[in-house]
C-alpha cells in the first residue's frame, strides 16, 4: 500500500495531536456557550436555550445553567492539560 503524502492524512494521524482533544475542546466550548449564555439571556430577556432549556422545561433549578458552563470549563481544562503534559517521545 503506497504511504499517502503528508497533507492528506488525517489530523488524528499527525504526530502530536488526537481526535480525542479536539472532541474535547468542541464539547468544552459548546457547554460554555449553551450555559453561560443561557444565564445571561435568561436574567436579561427571561428565555433560555439549548441545553439551558431543555433543562428548565424539565423542572431543573436556575443554577443548572452555571453548573453547565463549569462543565464546559472542565472540559477545556481537561484537553488543555492533555494537550500541555504529553511526554516527548
Amino acid at each position: 500500500m503506497p504511504a499517502r503524502p503528508k497533507s492528506a492524512q488525517p489530523k488524528s494521524a499527525r504526530p502530536g495531536t488526537s481526535s480525542g482533544e479536539g472532541t474535547l475542546t468542541l464539547f468544552g466550548f459548546i457547554l460554555i456557550a449553551q450555559g453561560f449564555g443561557s444565564a445571561i439571556t435568561e436574567s436579561g430577556w427571561d428565555t433560555s436555550f439549548g441545553v439551558s432549556a431543555l433543562l428548565r422545561e424539565a423542572g431543573a433549578p436556575a443554577w443548572t445553567d452555571l453548573v453547565v458552563g463549569a462543565l464546559g470549563c472542565a472540559l477545556l481544562a481537561l484537553a488543555a492539560r492533555r494537550r500541555f503534559t504529553r511526554r516527548a517521545p
